[in-house]
């Protein structure tokens, strides 16, 4: 096959691109590498996922474009069977000081891949995100137990399902851009019949994930406590997230494209057997390092959920799928790659 992941040199699209490359697929990585710049003062080696690539796969190609040009997406996805759909803006603060560039990127950006692919009658993947159901999560009564917060409606013991209402709430610029793509793609699978997946995902981390503080935060936890580095915890630390090993949301993709399903929506993440709170992580940080950094505690940002768990049994009966990798697993690999590679976050 050939496949094309837009933002194929971030975190997420560079395992992407590396599985499909493994199996012998020709692997276009279509990327303006404008990450590079958010992250050149902030994490590591910018460019790390796409050397990463080109030093070990020959048959992974770049195509340096920009998912805004609609011109250049559909020069790109000529002849392709496959489009794995991972670029975007990805942090829900830059999305409040600049909107205009995050519509543009997760919303314009996205749309002109889905008409690339209605063009070229390519299958999607399209990666979205927990945050289309803004602050309707914060809706669900919690209460407090330890050190985290569990949802108290015994309707969310499983977590929070697809039909969870997605409107008639405050989102961010961030949930807004991404909901509009989200339901452009579910309509371009309607109206077009195009086989496409929606991903709503939680929280996903893994090696090669250059956390900084407003995006990827267990890889910044883990970089932080390994470099000495300060965390700012926004609240009192006990807010739960599920997370996903990147490899499981990989294979969770590979299962869709090679299904017989033709157009499906699925909270992807750790689900309710893989949840952390941001003070689980630090306790779990230190008895895997015996090292603790200094932790600052500030306000709640308005647009922080206390809890939010993915339903996965969707997954689980249509892909036959779910996670493999525990959260402690996980993040001994995450600590052994960030500690093999510790000069380049110093």
């Amino acid at each position: 096959m050939v496949i094309l992941v837009t933002g194929g040199a971030g975190f997420i699209g560079s395992h992407v691109a590396e599985h499909y490359a493994k199996e012998g697929n020709e692997v276009i990585v279509f990327d303006n590498l404008s990450r590079a710049d958010v992250l050149k003062k902030r994490a590591g080696e910018p460019l790390y996922n796409w050397n990463y690539l080109k030093n070990n796969y020959r048959n992974v190609v770049l195509v340096k474009d920009d998912v805004r040009d609609f011109k250049q997406v559909k020069s790109a996805l000529k002849d392709v069977d496959t489009i794995v759909h991972t670029a975007a803006q990805v942090a829900v603060t830059t999305s409040l000081s600049d909107p205009r560039t995050d519509f543009e990127i997760n919303a314009l950006g996205t749309f002109n891949i889905l008409e690339a692919a209605r063009l070229n009658d390519a299958a999607l993947v399209f990666c979205s995100t927990n945050k289309v159901y803004g602050e309707n999560v914060n809706q669900i009564p919690v209460r407090e137990e330890g050190k985290r917060y569990v949802f108290a409606d015994e309707k969310y013991r499983d977590g929070i399902p697809e039909a969870f209402p997605t409107d008639l709430c405050a989102h961010s610029p961030y949930g807004c851009s991404k909901l509009a793509a989200d339901l452009y793609v579910q309509d371009y699978a309607h109206t077009y019949g195009l086989k496409t997946g929606v991903f709503r995902m939680s929280c996903i981390y893994g090696e090669r994930q250059l956390g900084v503080e407003d995006q990827g935060w267990v890889a910044w936890f883990v970089i932080a406590t390994l470099t000495d580095k300060p965390i700012t915890i926004y609240g009192d630390g006990k807010q739960v997230m599920d997370v996903l090993h990147v490899s499981d949301l990989v294979e969770a993709f590979n299962k869709f494209l090679n299904s017989n399903l033709k157009h499906e929506v699925f909270n992807v993440g750790g689900g309710p057997k893989n949840t952390l709170s941001l003070l689980e992580l630090l306790d779990l940080l230190k008895s895997l390092t015996r090292k603790s950094p200094k932790v600052f505690f500030a306000n709640w940002r308005p647009v922080d959920q206390k809890v939010y768990i993915s339903n996965i049994s969707k997954s689980k009966r249509l892909l036959g799928w779910e996670p493999k990798v525990t959260p402690e697993d996980g993040v001994k690999r995450l600590i052994a790659w960030v500690s093999s590679n510790l000069a380049m976050f110093k």
